[in-house]
């Protein structure tokens, strides 16, 4: 996607510039963006419109991931990112963001938009090992599974050869109630 087609408040246009623009019909807005309204909303513009908010180290991750993915319309708030890189860094701290101070490998990323994301496969991993802190992932965990049911395979293998993981007998036990519920 170029870069014109994406309007970010305080840009090019304010906020009530581009909101009057919703209103008129010209623009519709996708995460902490606006677009026209005639442009297809992708993954890649989904990425771009949290671009900002997605600093230097970190990656798009949970429910945010699944939604850059094409897994739901609406995006969660607030947005999730994880730490991209070996070295603990700094992250801002906002009540836009939600942070995860655990590594990923690179090997889990995709670049989307120009930012990192983790891959659907890591996504569904990471929100079925979350689900037994958070029950609220579980939503989330079923909209990736119904997007790509072919995930579901490949995530409870992943998940069963982890070791000493917290959380990852919940998290095969709902894949598993996931993985009936779709069939």
């Amino acid at each position: 996607m170029h870069p014109a087609f994406l309007y970010l408040p305080g840009q090019r246009l304010t906020l009530p510039e581009l909101t009057a623009a919703r209103l008129d019909g010209d623009v519709v807005d996708v995460g902490e963006a606006f677009i026209p309204a005639d442009l297809v909303e992708d993954a890649d513009v989904r990425a771009a419109s949290i671009a900002a908010i997605v600093q230097p180290g970190t990656a798009v991750c949970g429910p945010s991931a699944v939604w850059v993915h094409g897994a739901c319309d609406a995006p969660p708030n607030p947005h999730h990112l994880r730490r991209a890189v070996a070295r603990r860094i700094r992250a801002v701290q906002s009540p836009r963001v939600r942070y995860h101070d655990t590594p990923l490998p690179a090997e889990d990323l995709l670049i989307i938009g120009g930012i990192p994301i983790t891959s659907p496969q890591r996504t569904l991993m990471d929100l079925a090992l979350g689900s037994q802190r958070d029950r609220t992932l579980d939503r989330w965990a079923q909209m990736l599974i119904e997007h790509d049911p072919h995930l579901l395979g490949s995530a409870r293998e992943r998940i069963r050869t982890l070791r000493r993981v917290p959380g990852s007998r919940r998290a095969l036990e709902l894949l598993e109630g996931l993985g009936f519920r779709k069939t």
